[in-house]
């Protein structure tokens, strides 16, 4: 089964190995996952997978106001059907149809669905750093500094001919938005399990800012040495 958890990009630190090697690794706090509802391929979606809430939603209390949550009807909905606290975020995960007695609604999902050592993909959104050019997008080396060149620095350079083909291809590399996109980063190496404080140690860097939301799943490819 292909193990999975959502969590919230603390930041980075370092640790040290039993050789005194210094290892790199982001902190992910994977509280708060709980099973939302489950879905059969003998029922009326045709597959198997969980569904899992994350992030508790606040409640909006204000005198002489009736208290709501802060989330619209049929968002909360689902969870106050299953006798839940509504949370912010739900995602579903495919399980195999064999794995889903493992689960029951309401269950708590913590760190220790991962071990030290287990190879996982983080999924997150990327930094956004708007519109950017070629050389911060690309990583082009822009044009020479010398002999008569004006304004041109950082420009991309020719993105075609004229006569034929006569336009720009597409996927020509040029200006433009830059990162705040679906990022999956794979094979990372799992270095910790705190369970005690719900969070997992990621060797190396996941996509986003702190406090991001990161997605954890079991690694699809394997790094074999």
């Amino acid at each position: 089964m292909r193990n999975s958890i959502i969590g919230k990009k603390m930041g980075m630190t370092q640790v040290f190995d039993d050789n005194g090697d210094r290892i790199p690794v982001t902190v992910i706090k994977v509280e708060n996952n709980v099973v939302v509802g489950k879905k059969s391929e003998n029922g009326k979606d045709g597959y198997s997978a969980i569904k899992v809430g994350f992030n508790p939603a606040h409640k909006f209390e204000k005198e002489g106001c009736e208290p709501r949550w802060r989330l619209s009807k049929p968002e909360a909905g689902v969870f106050l059907k299953a006798g839940l606290e509504p949370h912010t975020m739900i995602k579903e995960f495919r399980v195999a149809e064999t794995d889903l007695e493992k689960f029951e609604v309401g269950q708590i999902i913590g760190p220790d669905v991962f071990e030290p050592g287990d190879y996982v993909d983080a999924t997150g959104t990327s930094k956004g750093s708007g519109f950017t050019g070629v050389m911060k997008r690309h990583n082009f080396r822009g044009t020479k500094a010398s002999h008569g060149v004006h304004e041109f620095f950082r420009h991309g350079g020719s993105i075609g001919c004229s006569a034929y083909p006569a336009r720009v291809f597409p996927g020509q590399k040029m200006a433009g938005q830059h990162g705040n996109e679906r990022v999956t980063v794979q094979n990372l190496t799992v270095v910790e399990v705190l369970a005690e404080d719900n969070a997992i140690l990621v060797k190396g860097s996941v996509p986003g800012p702190k406090g991001g939301v990161v997605v954890i799943r079991s690694a699809i490819k394997k790094i074999i040495d």
